[in-house]
């Protein structure tokens, strides 16, 4: 057998030949869906823009893009990715302190950079694979379940970025980047006792965080979630005109580029964050259970690649990337279909936004890299 070819050593001793994608450290199941949903996601957001070329072209670069850093990212082990984890920690922290001092603004938020040479961008986006891969570092090579010690500093590592995140003010990346950290907590075997002291602690801080932390329209909007009519033409018209959205969709939907509620622009910010309304309203239930079935896949392909990962740090990495995903996901459509108050978190892979997109595929370009590294490689 050519010795230039990798093999996989089976458990009943025979040894067969690898196939050239995991050679190049490509998982064609993970990669086949991203594909899938990405496309779909063109299709809708071409819709949602009203026929804006230009906006899925830009889109689309982002997707090109996102998917070459993915291919890059799978190639590099995550020995060495946990190895520069502290490094690009304090990196994106420091991109976080620029923001604040002298970043854009738009609609009121500052969150972006516009950096000589460099797209605009949103460093927040970028702390959603960064804190996990550290902390993920930081406790697998400890013993565990981690001590109470190792619990605070991860609290700390966590809560370093997610204040500065929610001081732009942007309290649905806050509350994903803080998930991301505390799956990674969780999953390292957190002893019960402190899972219970978090969850006390956490109720205990609910008034003071309604009193000091949270803005005033950010109140108004978990006020509105409760009785969506008080406001109608305020605070409540976003979650009025999204379930109207979602509601006439249907079965199969009023077809691709007939939406009533985004084409007459009654759906506020279609193209982002209420994008899953427009996708109902044209495809109906029919393809809100398509894409949540390549949605799933995504998230079990994930879960697979977590429980077969060969040590704790890739582990609690794989689990943590993919849970948040989960969650990514379950808020968007939370808030969309109104059962979640509006935190501004975009549907993952289909939502306008380069930075959020390229972030995600960095994630799936990780979990590529522990997959496709999981089996042992033997040359014959």
């Amino acid at each position: 057998m050519n010795d230039n070819l990798y093999s996989d050593v089976l458990g009943n001793g025979l040894v067969r030949r690898d196939s050239l994608l995991r050679r190049i450290h490509i998982d064609m199941p993970l990669l086949l869906m991203l594909v899938l949903i990405l496309g779909f996601g063109l299709l809708v957001l071409y819709s949602a823009t009203n026929g804006s070329f230009n906006e899925v072209k830009r889109q689309a670069t982002y997707i090109g893009l996102g998917i070459i850093i993915m291919i890059i990212v799978a190639q590099v082990e995550v020995r060495l990715l946990t190895m520069l984890a502290p490094i690009a920690y304090i990196g994106g922290v420091g991109l976080l302190v620029a923001v604040m001092l002298f970043g854009d603004s738009t609609n009121g938020a500052q969150r972006w950079l516009d950096l000589p040479g460099l797209p605009r961008f949103q460093p927040s986006e970028l702390m959603k694979t960064i804190v996990p891969l550290c902390l993920a570092s930081f406790l697998g090579s400890r013993a565990l379940p981690p001590s109470f010690m190792n619990v605070v500093k991860s609290i700390f590592i966590l809560s370093v970025p997610a204040s500065l995140i929610l001081m732009q003010p942007d309290l649905g990346t806050a509350i994903l980047i803080g998930v991301s950290g505390l799956f990674v907590i969780l999953l390292s075997g957190l002893r019960r006792r402190y899972i219970v002291s978090v969850f006390l602690i956490g109720l205990a801080a609910l008034p003071l965080l309604w009193l000091f932390v949270l803005k005033e329209y950010q109140k108004k909007r978990v006020l509105t979630l409760l009785n969506p009519q008080s406001d109608p033409l305020g605070a409540g018209w976003n979650i009025i005109q999204s379930q109207t959205a979602i509601g006439s969709g249907g079965v199969y939907g009023k077809g691709w580029l007939n939406g009533v509620q985004s084409r007459l622009d009654f759906l506020p910010e279609g193209q982002t964050d209420f994008i899953f309304a427009v996708l109902s309203e044209e495809f109906g239930l029919f393809g809100v259970l398509m894409i949540l079935a390549l949605y799933l896949c995504l998230i079990g392909r994930g879960l697979y690649i977590a429980a077969m990962a060969p040590n704790m740090t890739q582990r609690l990495l794989a689990g943590s990337l993919t849970l948040t995903f989960f969650v990514y996901l379950f808020v968007n459509m939370g808030m969309v279909s109104g059962i979640l108050p509006v935190v501004g978190v975009p549907l993952p892979l289909i939502s306008l936004g380069g930075t959020s997109i390229m972030t995600l595929l960095i994630s799936f370009g990780i979990l590529m890299s522990i997959h496709t590294r999981t089996n042992i490689y033997a040359q014959s």
